[in-house]
């Protein structure tokens, strides 16, 4: 498996992975019983993922982003299971509301926060 994460360093270009790519697929040819393990390298998928090494403007992603992306698929399921006209006009309906709601619940936490941080006798005044 090292091996297959060392094909999308950053620092190879696409002609290199794609070379190591055929280095690989030739040594899991010979084990079979890793052979059935890795048998998606053998797709075209692969070869289509290893073109993002030539493009410098696109950064590798880290694990936090990864993170992020996959809590808003999931928000995103849980809020529109149920895809009913009903149910879709109430949740919008409730976005809206919260919106509205905004600033002043800003504005409410902001003076909690101040009255926490003042000193006591400047509430004792």
């Amino acid at each position: 498996m090292d091996e297959v994460y060392r094909l999308f360093d950053r620092r190879c270009r696409t002609e290199t992975a794609l070379a190591k790519l055929a280095r690989l697929r030739q040594r899991v040819q010979r084990f079979t019983y890793v052979g059935k393990t890795l048998q998606r390298l053998f797709g075209t998928h692969v070869e289509k993922a290893l073109t993002f090494l030539d493009d410098r403007l696109l950064p590798a992603t880290s694990n936090a982003v990864e993170r992020a992306n996959r809590r808003h698929r999931k928000m995103q399921k849980t809020i529109y299971r149920v895809r009913t006209l009903a149910h879709i006009v109430e949740r919008i309906a409730l976005d809206l509301l919260r919106e509205a709601r905004a600033q002043s619940r800003a504005q409410t936490l902001q003076l909690l926060h101040r009255a926490r941080a003042a000193p006591a006798w400047f509430l004792a005044r």
